[in-house]
């Protein structure tokens, strides 16, 4: 028997205010950030929870998930068996081409209800944890410095050793001087790592990184463009610091053409680029064949989108370098959440319970967002 359908589908197009403005190499953020949450009801009742969290920059607009939810793929969902995971994603790439943030909701929804039924978190349903809790990344891209550095002041003592510095943005001699002011006062006790976002073009790239090599950064993250993908193999091949590709490594293809070129040392995987968990397994499956370490980065998501990464990172074993799944503590004014998934040491905590093991309710949906469309 196939069990519960989908009987039900909400959407909600929200905007949520953020604390700071962020400075990124492709496209800056200030003010809020927009987003989508889906909720599916079962036809026994039980309901899943999912999200979409695009950046125009990186994979396109809200308000296209939004669309395309609502109109191409709710007439997809309505009866189809809610266990049926694969087949009903399976159809849904036939169906529409792109749009991998709205198909990560999908899937994130259905998954949190078959947690739910069976009584099983959605790592089980990945196939077990490895790992409870995960090493977690802030990034230093607040274009006042000087506030950043007293966020870090506040943040090392509580057990936050991981930062993130977006490089690329501000004057190269700006960048040394903060990765100077960060290794002066912390020295070796963060784990500093640096993300130019493609800021940089190949020509005169290899003078500028070899200068922010000395700072021993754990990794430099998509320094150029992400076709240019001989000059990341450069990179790769003469500095001591290993490189690691984001916007060159969306799917499987991407990594295919990455561990042939040996353009990276590691990856960064993302539910919104890959499409899903299960693709964001299988990228991993490849990149673990290739020797290559997975980091769980991230766009503008908050607890929904993050709680599912939090599964994913915790039956994956190759992501391995942490998470940058601070937006709902640091960066949100406020989250959809009835309780944020907690932070504990400079680790974010796995949650326990059923499919995504969080609470969200209509109310703590419409008391913690700005609804701007909702069908």
């Amino acid at each position: 028997m196939s069990g519960p359908t989908i009987d039900r589908v909400r959407l909600f197009l929200i905007e949520s205010p953020i604390k700071m403005a962020r400075l990124q190499g492709v496209g800056n953020v200030k003010g809020t950030v927009k987003r989508v949450l889906l909720e599916l009801t079962a036809s026994d009742g039980l309901v899943g929870w999912g999200e979409a969290a695009p950046w125009e920059v990186f994979t396109g607009t809200a308000e296209g998930a939004f669309a395309a939810i609502d109109v191409y793929l709710r007439p997809l969902l309505l009866g189809k068996p809610v266990r049926r995971v694969r087949a009903l994603m399976a159809e849904l790439d036939r169906a529409l081409v792109g749009h991998m943030e709205a198909k990560v909701a999908i899937e994130t929804a259905m998954l949190d209800i078959v947690g739910k039924a069976a009584g099983l978190s959605v790592a089980d349903l990945l196939g077990g944890r490895v790992r409870d809790t995960i090493p977690l990344s802030f990034s230093i891209a607040d274009p006042d410095f000087a506030a950043d550095l007293d966020r870090m002041r506040q943040m090392v003592p509580s057990g936050n050793r991981i930062y993130k510095v977006k490089t690329g943005v501000k004057p190269h001699k700006e960048d040394l001087a903060h990765l100077e002011a960060i290794r002066t006062e912390f020295g070796d006790t963060v784990d500093l790592r640096l993300d130019y976002n493609q800021a940089l073009q190949p020509f005169g790239a290899m003078r500028i990184l070899r200068d922010v090599d000395r700072f021993a950064p754990t990794f430099i993250e998509q320094p150029v463009p992400r076709n240019n993908l001989d000059a990341m193999a450069s990179f790769a091949a003469a500095l001591d610091t290993p490189i690691l590709a984001d916007e060159s490594c969306f799917d499987s293809r991407d990594l295919m053409e990455i561990v042939r070129l040996q353009a990276a040392d590691a990856i960064s995987v993302k539910l919104m680029k890959a499409g899903g968990l299960f693709k964001a397994q299988g990228i991993m499956a490849i990149a673990d064949t290739a020797g290559l370490p997975g980091y769980g980065g991230t766009l503008w998501e908050g607890g929904i989108g993050l709680a599912a990464g939090t599964h994913l990172i915790a039956a994956t074993p190759g992501i391995s370098l942490g998470c940058e799944f601070y937006m709902p503590h640091w960066v949100l004014t406020e989250d959809v959440l009835e309780e944020k998934v907690p932070n504990r040491d400079g680790h974010v905590v796995v949650p326990d319970g059923p499919g995504l093991g969080i609470k969200v309710s209509d109310h703590s949906v419409r008391a913690n967002a700005r609804i701007l469309a909702e069908r």
